[in-house]
Order: structure tokens, then C-alpha cells, then sequence
């Protein structure tokens, strides 16, 4: 009976390391690019995204967003393949045929690679790319599928498994520049819209040097137990870290700068109701 148990137990436990694998795996994943695209954005407002102290949760609930477009194109790209296959009947000349025009595409990708230094700076240089090569090593991977199907050869299963490293390794490339495009895009339509953040009324002991336009200073008036001293209208609230709230001016401006407020008994913090009566 306790052998029984242990049996069963160890079935559990068995099954369990292989659940929690892919789903730290697929944390990881939804992480890395939940952190490329908050990077990206956070550095159009000159801020190190490292030093606002997000948690791991918050890439993760940041991911869907730069994902969603390389996720479905993925998988529409892999529908028409299946598409493809059911419907076409290719022959082993033009199979032949293919390889070669694949095996050129793929080439002119590589090409592409090797001459980073010289068109690396160009615009979508970093998902045209690695979409290129993607899109040939898998085309050649399931050419070379079909050649070993008419040919009735059990060789070249290298081949196909270093096609599909190489698609999979484009393919987590392509998604990281979408990410950080992702990222950036959200930063622009964030500063075109600025008035959708929450309108900050800061108050503070000592006299910011604050120098991006449209922001006013005032003074406040001495009083009994008064410590705050000088009031600042005009920020929006961008995003709050661990220890320190971050913000902007309420429009946005080349010479806008942002602003680092430790979150501690040295400010005082007002949120202003929407005008919007209910």
C-alpha cells in the first residue's frame, strides 16, 4: 500500500515539473518583451526604465500589448502554410525549383545580416531582416521535408533542425523590434495625449529648479506648522515606481524634462478630479 502511494506521488510530482517548465518558460518570454517594450517607451521621456522599479508582474501585464500583432501574424502565416499544403500538389521539379529561389532569398537575407555596419541604421532594418531569413529557413525547412519524401531518404533531419533554430531564433528577433516599435508608439500617442494622466498638485519644502514651459510656481503663505513652502501646478502623473512617482508636463515640448519626486515626507501630492461632472 505505501508503495502504492509512493508510486502515485511521484507520478504527481512528475507531472508537475513538467507543467512548471513551459510556464516559466512562457514567463520569461512574456518578461523579456513586456521589458524591451517598456524600455522603449520610457526612454522618449529620458527615463531608465531600470530605475523606476517595476515588478516582474508589471512587464508581464505589459507583454499582450507588443505581442498581439507578432502573435497573430505568426499564426496566420502558419494557417496559409497548412492551407498551402492541403491544397497544392507539387511535383519534385518544382520543388527543386523552390529550394533554389528559397536558397536565394535566403542568401540576400544573410546578406543583409553581414552588412549590418553599412544599412543598420536604416528604417526597420531590424524586422525586415530577420523576417526574411525566418520566412526562407522555414520555406527550406519544409522543402527539404518534401525533397526527403520523394527521394524516400531518412538523412538531412540536421538540416531541417538547424532550419528551425533559425526560424524560431528571427522569429524571437522580429518580435523583440516589434516590441521595442511597440513600445516607442505608445510613448508618442502617451505624449500626444497627455491629458488623459491624472493632474498633479505638488507641494514641496524647497524651490524646484523646474524649467519645462507651461508649469506655475507659486508661493505659499507662512503659517503656523506650515513646512511646505512652494506649490506647483501643470504635471501629470506618467507613472509611479517603487519609491518615487514620475512626471510630466501637462503638453508636451522638445524641452520638457521629467520629474523625479521621492515618494517620502518631503512633498505633499493633490490629484485633481476630472472636469467632468457626474
Amino acid at each position: 500500500m505505501a508503495e502504492e502511494q509512493q508510486s502515485q506521488v511521484e507520478r504527481w510530482v512528475s507531472f508537475a515539473a513538467k507543467l512548471v517548465t513551459p510556464i516559466t518558460l512562457v514567463t520569461a518570454l512574456l518578461f523579456y518583451f513586456g521589458y524591451v517594450s517598456a524600455r522603449s517607451q520610457y526612454e522618449y521621456f529620458g527615463i531608465d526604465v531600470d530605475t523606476i522599479g517595476l515588478s516582474t508582474q508589471d512587464y508581464v501585464m505589459r507583454s499582450p500589448q507588443p505581442l498581439l500583432v507578432p502573435l497573430l501574424a505568426i499564426t496566420l502565416l502558419a494557417v496559409a502554410g497548412l492551407l498551402v499544403h492541403n491544397a497544392a500538389h507539387p511535383t519534385e521539379t518544382g520543388v527543386r525549383i523552390a529550394t533554389r529561389a528559397t536558397v536565394v532569398l535566403l542568401l540576400i537575407g544573410v546578406a543583409g545580416l553581414l552588412a549590418f555596419p553599412l544599412i543598420g541604421q536604416l528604417p526597420y532594418y531590424a524586422l525586415i531582416v530577420p523576417s526574411v531569413i525566418g520566412l526562407a529557413a522555414a520555406a527550406l525547412a519544409y522543402l527539404t521535408y518534401l525533397r526527403r519524401t520523394f527521394q524516400r531518404r531518412e538523412g538531412q533531419r540536421s538540416l531541417i533542425l538547424l532550419l528551425a533554430v533559425v526560424t524560431v531564433t528571427c522569429a524571437f528577433w522580429a518580435t523583440a523590434t516589434t516590441a521595442q516599435y511597440s513600445g516607442r508608439g505608445l510613448a508618442k500617442a502617451d505624449a500626444e495625449n497627455l491629458d488623459k494622466f491624472p493632474v498633479v498638485i505638488l507641494d514641496t519644502k524647497e524651490k524646484l529648479a523646474l524649467r519645462s514651459p507651461g508649469l506655475e510656481e507659486t508661493a505659499l503663505r507662512a503659517g503656523a506648522g506650515q513646512t511646505f513652502h512652494y506649490r506647483y501646478r501643470g504635471l501629470r502623473l506618467l507613472v509611479v515606481g517603487e519609491n518615487r512617482m514620475f512626471l510630466v508636463p501637462h503638453q508636451w515640448s522638445a524641452s520638457n524634462t521629467t520629474v523625479v519626486i521621492p515618494l517620502d515626507s518631503s512633498i505633499r501630492v493633490q490629484f485633481q478630479f476630472q472636469n467632468d461632472p457626474p
